[in-house]
């Protein structure tokens, strides 16, 4: 295996952290006026951040970097469930620190300068009274953007700055003259979805260092692996020592003490100066020790300075937005793509150190092979990869496969580690949040798309496994009822002990005929035919008296009292009015089952209904999952059914709804950002957004023999998509659009390479291997090319 750059980052480094051999650069795309336009102007990390996750709004943060610093002003709180919104709220207006780690169920290693007397609890989110050490602020005083962010604290007139390079946070602040300045490390309590603390410890070295760590209990590694723990390490230097110091826990100080342990540990240093003054703190991170935390310090950030660890950030996120030009007159528009490509960027971030050391699933150490002393792979934390085979993996497959196929590896050293493929991981624990599993796919959809220098044996066994076997099957490998799947070919409901035996049917149906046509491209015949016999499980619970899926018991006798609109009753976060068309491998089969004109009226008619709620739960913030709506695209179940129509010959459908979508769900401000009640899921809605706006999407998440995409209605002039020469033949594939409006919605002519196109499909090899795509649009619908 060849080595894998981590993403491409540290091109930009003083000092080269990963071979750079298999990244195709863009750097030398040109605008009109002969001068490269930056795009991270366009990125607004402040687009909806009310009712966000924890790990929506890390602004400092490097593309898919273990550092994620970030402004918390409720971090402090957790979440009970471990997924609620919590850690920065746009509604609020104070501030009470800066973490350094924001994952999926991972945070904490929290940063707070201050003024004057010495505070040493956050204090309550809406507290006026100064209790705390949290601190209002103004949004006019606040910049956001793709590996920056500063603030104002105004309590304490100090400017604080955030920026980072892929596991060391940088922190600088400007203190105010004659004051009493304090640097606080709040280490041992609770943050966002870290969970509960069980342990911490922090102390300041004799050469000035601040160093700890501290281990949480994460709500879902709690649900899906009890017991287990997930400890975090950090190695901090400043660039100017402290005229005093102490420990602290929540309001008892010791002073001059250097170390402390236990749940609340925490350090602070005092600087006084009669001038103003700016002190730097870079914090080295690590999920495996302190050791590794001052050795990622030392290799990544022992030289930079803050302005030059921002310029390496801004430049890594101008490679990575730039793979993708989009040119149009309408800023909203841009500004929606790129902050959708800025998230699709951002989460499923670094888990292992320079040295290849990664936390292992057995809480062991584990090491990545190294070649010429460099991992030939990475490990990422992630979010569940639920729904992503319609948003991340596709844009992943098409202009990021480097970071693809490493993600795959990661995963399968999970599987080599624990022997299941785990859905969701933090520092290697089984983190699933949902519950099923459905990574086949995107083992599938990357072989197909001829992504194969990841362990493809490996692959295909784990993927056969995930499938197929269901004894002593561990809960956070997900898919439990994998036993009655290929028993029954569907799930009874009554054997169900999720609850949720017909929307897991669906999936394990979809995920089995992808893994089918892996199977057949190796000449697997025997696995073929088991897994196509077990693709058609949707069919079993189809019932024709209805026309809806509803779940059904182990002696075929569907569920009474049946109401296609109540969720969470045989559903997972949905209904059978959402789910019914989660058929994405038989859409033909499907519209054959209801009849083609049904099958196009219901799916307009759930649309025209929707639109009216905004697809989804109107403004009400906090909605996003298990609403009583017949579409939601706040959450995962139901994001590809607008693409649907191409397939029964209504592809003007198509364009009008996802257009419609794009328009009304999408906003640009704080509240009214991925609708009203995001659930971003570290960049699934804002990919669905990216490759649903330039015009390409596949119901099959690339997993066909021949994978192709159905052509939509791209709401650019041009799209410019640089393709990865390590991969694909092509340097670029371009898409133009002639007479395109608002108006102008609708697709009159195809062409490909200057050649008519008399579908609405387009091979995938027809994209990678460059090209020009090129649509006339019109006000009227049509539907035949």
């Amino acid at each position: 295996m060849n080595i894998k750059s981590y993403a491409g980052l540290i091109v930009f480094f003083s000092i080269m952290l990963f071979s750079c051999s298999r990244m195709a650069v863009n750097s030398g795309f040109k605008t009109s006026n002969n001068k490269e336009e930056e795009l991270s102007k366009y990125v607004d990390p402040l687009i909806g951040t009310a009712h966000s996750r924890w790990f929506h709004f890390t602004p400092g943060a490097m593309p898919f970097g273990m550092a994620k610093p970030a402004p918390s002003t409720n971090g402090h709180l957790g979440n009970a469930g471990g997924w609620e919104a919590t850690g920065y709220d746009y509604r609020d207006n104070s501030i009470e620190g800066f973490p350094c780690l924001h994952e999926f169920q991972i945070g904490g290693i929290v940063l707070m300068p201050t003024s004057g007397k010495l505070k040493t609890i956050p204090g309550p989110v809406k507290d006026t009274t100064g209790l705390g050490y949290r601190s209002g602020f103004d949004r006019s005083d606040e910049l956001a953007t793709a590996g920056y962010y500063s603030v104002l604290l105004k309590d304490y007139n100090i400017k604080a700055e955030l920026t980072s390079t892929p596991r060391v946070a940088f922190q600088r602040y400007s203190f105010p003259a004659g004051k009493e300045n304090h640097i606080l490390f709040d280490i041992g309590n609770r943050q966002g979805e870290s969970g509960a603390i069980k342990d911490a410890y922090v102390t300041k070295t004799i050469d000035g260092r601040i160093e700890g760590w501290v281990i949480t209990e994460p709500e879902y590694v709690k649900k899906y692996e009890p017991g287990a723990i997930v400890p975090l390490y950090f190695s901090a230097v400043l660039d100017q020592q402290p005229a005093s110091f102490g420990t602290f826990k929540g309001n008892s100080v010791q002073a001059g003490k250097t170390e402390i342990s236990g749940v609340g540990a925490g350090v602070y240093l005092t600087f006084k100066s009669n001038a103003v003054e700016t002190i730097t703190v870079k914090v080295g991170l690590s999920y495996t020790s302190v050791a590794n935390a001052r050795l990622n310090l030392k290799e990544e950030a022992a030289k930079l300075s803050f302005d030059q660890a921002k310029e390496n950030a801004h430049k890594a996120w101008e490679d990575y937005l730039g793979r993708i030009r989009v040119e149009t007159s309408n800023k909203a528009d841009k500004i929606k793509f790129y902050t959708g490509l800025y998230h699709s960027l951002l989460g499923r971030g670094l888990a292992n150190d320079i040295n290849g050391e990664y936390p292992r699933h057995d809480g062991k150490i584990g090491q990545i092979p190294l070649e010429n002393n460099k991992p030939v792979h990475n490990i990422y934390n992630t979010d569940a990869a639920w729904g992503v085979q319609w948003n991340l993996s596709q844009l992943w497959t098409l202009v990021y496969p480097e970071y693809h196929s490493d993600y795959l590896s990661s995963h399968l050293q999970m599987y080599k580690d624990g022997g299941w493929l785990a859905d969701g991981i933090a520092n290697g624990r089984y983190v699933s949040g949902v519950g099923t599993n459905l990574l086949t796919t995107l083992f599938a959809g990357a072989y197909q798309c001829s992504i194969r220098d990841f362990d493809v044996n490996t692959a295909y066994e784990a993927a056969l496994k995930n499938e197929l076997d269901g004894e002593n099957r561990p809960l956070g490998a997900g898919k439990m009822n994998t036993r009655y799947f290929t028993k029954y070919g569907y799930i009874p409901s009554d054997l169900d002990a999720d609850g949720f035996s017909a929307s897991h049917t669906l999936e394990y149906s979809y995920s089995a005929w992808a893994v089918a046509q892996w199977a057949n491209q190796l000449n697997k015949t025997d696995d073929y035919n088991k897994l196509m016999y077990l693709s058609k499980g949707w069919e079993r619970i189809y019932d024709p008296t209805t026309n809806f899926v509803r779940p059904r018991k182990a002696n075929g006798e569907f569920i009474d009292k049946f109401n296609p609109m109540q969720v969470w009753r045989g559903f997972q976060e949905g209904n059978a009015w959402q789910y019914t068309f989660y058929v994405p491998h038989d859409v033909k089969g499907l519209a054959g089952k209801l009849g083609t004109e049904l099958f196009s009226r219901r799916l307009d008619s759930i649309f025209t209904v929707s639109q009216k709620k905004i697809f989804g739960g109107g403004k009400e913030v906090d909605a996003f999952a298990g609403l009583e709506t017949l579409y939601n695209h706040g959450n995962q179940p139901c994001l590809h059914i607008s693409w649907l129509f191409n397939d029964v010959g209504r592809p003007s459908l198509t364009q009008k709804w996802v257009r419609a979508i794009l328009n009304d769900f999408y906003g640009t401000e704080g509240i009214h950002g991925y609708g009203y009640g995001q659930d971003e899921d570290q960049g699934q809605l804002g990919a669905w957004y990216v490759i649903s706006s330039i015009g390409l999407f596949d119901v099959k998440g690339l997993t066909a023999t021949e994978p192709s995409f159905g052509i939509g209605s791209s709401i650019f002039d041009k799209v410019t998509v640089q393709l990865n020469n390590q991969y694909y033949k092509g340097k670029e594939f371009v898409i133009t659009t002639k007479n395109n409006s608002n108006v102008n919605a609708y697709v009159q002519k195809i062409k490909l390479n200057g050649k008519p196109v008399n579908d609405t499909r387009i091979l995938f090899k027809s994209v990678s291997n460059g090209g020009k795509l090129e649509l006339e649009m019109g006000s009227e619908p049509k539907d035949a090319y």
